[in-house]
C-alpha cells in the first residue's frame, strides 16, 4: 500500500515539500527511488538530504508496505526498536508484542495495541514481501 510522503514519521512539511519539486509524492516513489545506495546518492543530490535520512525515510516507507502495518504501527515498530522489513522478519512475535507494548506505556504511539497474533501475522506478511532496499 501507498502513502502520501507527508505521512512518514519524522518527515516535515519542509522535507516533504522538497520531494514533491523531486516529483516523489508518495511512499512507494520514495521507496523507488532510494532503494539503493546509488538511487540515495542521485536524490541526495537533487534534494540536499544526505544519504543516511534518506536510507532512513525509505526503511520506514519499506515497513509501511507490510499489508496491516501502517503509519501507526511502523512508528511503534521504530520506537521498539526494529527499523527495516528485514529485521522484522527474523524477529521473535512474543518479545516483540512486549516490546512494543513497553514503548507504547511510555510514550502512547497508538491507543490500540497490537496483540501477539497480529504482530506474527505482520512478520509472516513481511516475509512474504521482496526485499526491496539495498545496503
Amino acid at each position: 500500500m501507498t502513502y502520501p510522503i507527508s505521512t512518514i514519521d519524522g518527515m516535515t512539511s519542509f522535507a516533504a515539500a522538497k520531494f514533491k519539486a523531486a516529483g516523489i509524492r508518495t511512499t512507494e516513489a520514495l521507496l523507488e527511488a532510494a532503494k539503493t545506495a546509488k538511487g540515495r546518492k542521485a536524490l541526495a543530490a537533487k534534494t540536499n538530504f544526505t544519504e543516511q535520512q534518506l536510507l532512513e525515510w525509505a526503511n520506514i516507507a519499506d515497513c509501511m508496505r507490510v499489508p496491516g502495518m501502517g503509519k501507526a504501527r511502523a512508528e511503534l515498530l521504530r520506537a521498539s526498536g526494529v527499523t527495516t522489513v528485514r529485521e522484522l522478519t527474523h524477529r521473535n512475535p512474543a518479545r516483540l508484542a512486549q516490546a512494543m507494548k513497553e514503548v507504547n506505556t511510555r510514550r502512547k504511539l497508538v491507543g490500540v495495541m497490537p496483540s501477539e497474533k497480529s504482530v506474527q501475522r505482520l512478520i509472516e506478511n513481511a516475509r512474504k514481501l521482496p526485499l526491496k532496499i539495498t545496503y
